[in-house]
């Protein structure tokens, strides 16, 4: 019996200089965290993304803690967090003895309310997290404006979204900081990894301090303040070099499977929901997610077991952190609740052909059919 065929729903593509590079590690014996590939991963970061400033962790999570420590958040202060996102993002605020308070979304986009943003700040808010959720921007003007005019710092949490911008300006700038993940299914991957923009100098230096253990710069292995171990290491930093050298290959594949997909999913638009994306914004394409119309997360998790049986990985879209345990409120987020609730995210990543494109939509028509 042939064992069926599994369209992923991601992987890495290292067809680059990523072996070379690693092996230059090996080879050199520089493999911990120094080594020249770390500051030439983040000077080309700090290029692709507009910053002068870009500072590599050891993932995603670390950058967002580092970030939000660094930006002085403490117990006490409450930092606003759009309920939609992956769970990291309100964990780091609970990591700095902070409490996230969670708002609802945009219809589509899954970005956070602006309107909604701005009802819940109180006395007690430092800061607002925009989430750039499936490599769609956020409404960051809106909060960069929001923010500004109450005294807030901004942070973008851009882990899903390399590469995307709004009205010419690229995620990842818009904010005090921002945050991009490096996991083995993102864009562009290190294993694991992170990094923070930011145009802040001041910022910067304190981003580095903490990362290092607190350590003084000026004086070797005396350290002035308690820091962290969030650094990356150069056999990490090695492969972002060679992915970033592609950087524009790897979105132009990826572009064109959207496509693709764009076409191959029109026959069942009376079956999906459409994502309008705004005048300006520049999507990128990490996963294809598709909303189903008039479901219940019941039926989506049917569809989802009817594709796994044709052979489709799938995945739900991400649960609100309200229904989570440990940040489940009794209130109603009424656009979270609808649309993570019918969303389920498809294979998106390189290796894809126009045939397994096909076959997901095929999988995707039948699944549609049998619940």
């Amino acid at each position: 019996m042939t064992e069926q065929r599994r369209i992923e729903l991601a992987q890495p593509d290292l067809c680059g200089n990523e072996v070379r590079y690693v092996m230059e590690c090996l080879e050199t014996g520089w493999v911990s965290s120094i080594g020249r590939f770390i500051p030439l991963f983040e000077s080309e970061f700090a290029r692709l993304v507009g910053t002068p400033h870009a500072v590599a962790t050891n993932n995603g999570t670390t950058a967002l803690h580092l970030a939000l420590t660094a930006l002085g958040v403490g117990p006490g202060d409450e930092v606003i967090v759009p309920t939609v996102t992956y769970v990291a993002t309100a964990n780091a605020v609970r990591y700095c003895g902070a409490t996230p308070v969670l708002v609802d979304v945009l219809p589509g986009t899954l970005g956070i309310d602006p309107a909604a943003a701005e009802a819940a700040i109180t006395p007690r808010t430092v800061g607002i997290v925009s989430v750039h959720l499936y490599g769609i921007p956020a409404d960051v003007v809106a909060i960069a404006e929001l923010c500004e005019r109450r005294g807030l710092f901004h942070l973008e949490d851009a882990a899903e979204a390399h590469g995307a911008s709004v009205d010419g300006r690229p995620v990842g700038a818009w904010g005090d900081a921002a945050i991009f993940s490096f996991f083995g299914n993102k864009i562009v991957t290190t294993g694991e990894g992170g990094i923070v923009t930011t145009s802040d100098t001041a910022l910067a230096e304190r981003l580095r301090l903490l990362r290092g253990q607190g350590m003084d710069p000026q004086r070797r292995y005396w350290f002035p303040e308690v820091g962290y171990n969030y650094r990356m290491t150069n056999i990490e930093a090695a492969l972002g070099v060679a992915q970033l050298e592609r950087f524009d290959e790897l979105m132009a594949r990826r572009r064109v499977l959207a496509a693709l997909y764009a076409e191959g999913l029109a026959a069942l638009a009376d079956r999906l929901e459409p994502v309008a994306i705004a005048g300006g914004v520049v999507a990128v394409p990490w996963l294809q997610n598709v909303y189903l119309r008039d479901a219940t997360a019941e039926r989506r998790d049917a569809v989802m077991a009817e594709l796994s049986a044709l052979g489709v990985d799938s995945r739900p879209v991400f649960y609100p952190m309200h229904v989570l345990p440990p940040y489940r409120e009794a209130r109603s987020f009424p656009v979270a609740d609808d649309w993570s609730a019918r969303g389920i995210s498809l294979p998106m990543h390189t290796a894809l052909t126009a045939r397994d494109v096909g076959e997901v939509v095929a999988a995707l028509t039948a699944a549609l059919d049998r619940t």
